[in-house]
């Protein structure tokens, strides 16, 4: 069976830090780009971050530039997501998803194009 598991969400002040983390299986990871959303009630969900197979290549929604770091490891079929300096509008469920290919095209915010998907975490930052 093929799923995602999220994990490491949490409460923190502004200006905090988390690392979300995401165990994936059923899938080869190493083959597949991988991406990070997030949504809040009443809105959709948006795409945070992507990253390509070998982690080469990284991309990212512009509130979270210089703040969020992707990475991965193959070894362990993990993926992060290191969350700096914490704003209250960071607030929301986190995702993570496998995309069907193995790089971040253009479309890499569309949440259509991923197959795989977690439970989501839920990320709460105060003021």
């Amino acid at each position: 069976q093929v799923h995602a598991v999220e994990s490491g969400g949490g409460l923190v002040q502004a200006g905090g830090s988390l690392r979300l983390s995401c165990t994936a299986s059923g899938l080869s990871v190493a083959e597949h780009a991988m991406g990070w959303f997030r949504q809040v009630p009443g809105k959709e969900r948006e795409g945070v971050s992507c990253i390509s197979w070998s982690g080469d290549s990284t991309f990212y929604e512009d509130s979270v530039k210089g703040r969020f770091t992707i990475s991965r490891d193959n070894a362990k079929k993990t993926l992060y997501l290191q969350m700096n300096a914490l704003e209250p509008e960071d607030t929301a469920i986190y995702y993570c998803a496998a995309s069907p290919t193995k790089y971040c095209y253009s479309t890499w915010r569309t949440p259509g194009g991923y197959r795989v998907w977690g439970q989501g975490t839920q990320v709460t930052v105060s003021s």
